[in-house]
């Protein structure tokens, strides 16, 4: 298979990191985590009840140590290191898994837990510890550090990229997505529209199966390495 493509781009979601025992943030139920996702994820909630929020975010973030890079997020890795075209993995997850694994061409669409972004002067920084309300930013002086996610109604990340990378793909796969969430959701249909060849690995079908040209259905901790073993020769 590797011969057919030059430019890789891999679109991954939760279903890659809950093998490595990081629950899903939304359940059957519509709750993140046991809450509502307009309680915990929007500017509106973030206005609303600050400590509610950064309480949410400090949870997710200290479970971060417990878990550790599944098959799945290696293997990824170990493409990035041995590919010789161009490639990008563009993640919906803000867990640090994929770094951890080892990979460097990296996108996080929406936002890292081990971040704090100020609402001041929007300067980034690296984050591990607890995140209170009002925690001042080193960067303005301002007590506006929040956690680093993008929110329901907020821009995803380099967009831009994002998308100049899927219009130029030959081969465009997505990974433990729900297919639910754009923009994401969206970048198999360009990616198609462009000529690339689209392919989905799930444990389930999702919303976009449609999309896909191929869908290969079972745990992201089998497929992926198999999937990587086929583009490597």
């Amino acid at each position: 298979m590797k011969q057919l493509f030059t430019n890789v781009v891999i679109l991954t979601g939760a279903g890659i990191s809950a093998e490595s025992g990081l629950a899903t943030f939304r359940g059957p139920d519509g709750l993140w985590e046991g809450h509502r996702v307009e309680d915990v994820c929007t500017p509106e909630a973030l206005a609303r009840n600050p400590a509610l929020v950064h309480h949410f975010y400090d949870e997710r973030r200290a479970k971060l140590a417990t878990v550790s890079p599944n098959p799945a997020h290696k293997a990824l890795a170990a493409l990035d290191a041995a590919w010789p075209g161009e490639l990008l993995i563009v993640t919906q997850n803000v867990d640090d898994l994929h770094e951890r694994a080892g990979a460097k061409r990296l996108i996080h669409m929406h936002g890292e837990l081990q971040s704090a972004l100020c609402a001041a002067c929007g300067k980034a920084v690296p984050w591990t510890q607890a995140l209170p309300p009002g925690t001042v930013c080193a960067g303005c002086g301002q007590p506006r550090l929040r956690p680093d996610i993008v929110f329901f109604g907020e821009m995803p990340y380099q967009m831009d990229a994002i998308d100049e990378a899927v219009r130029r793909a030959d081969l465009f796969v997505s990974i433990g997505t729900s297919g639910a969430v754009y923009p994401a959701a969206g970048f198999v249909q360009t990616a198609r529209h462009f000529g690339a060849r689209t392919m989905e690995l799930n444990l389930d079908p999702s919303a976009g199966s449609i999309y896909f040209e191929e869908s290969r259905l079972g745990p992201a901790s089998h497929l992926v390495p198999q999937l990587v073993r086929e583009l490597l020769g």
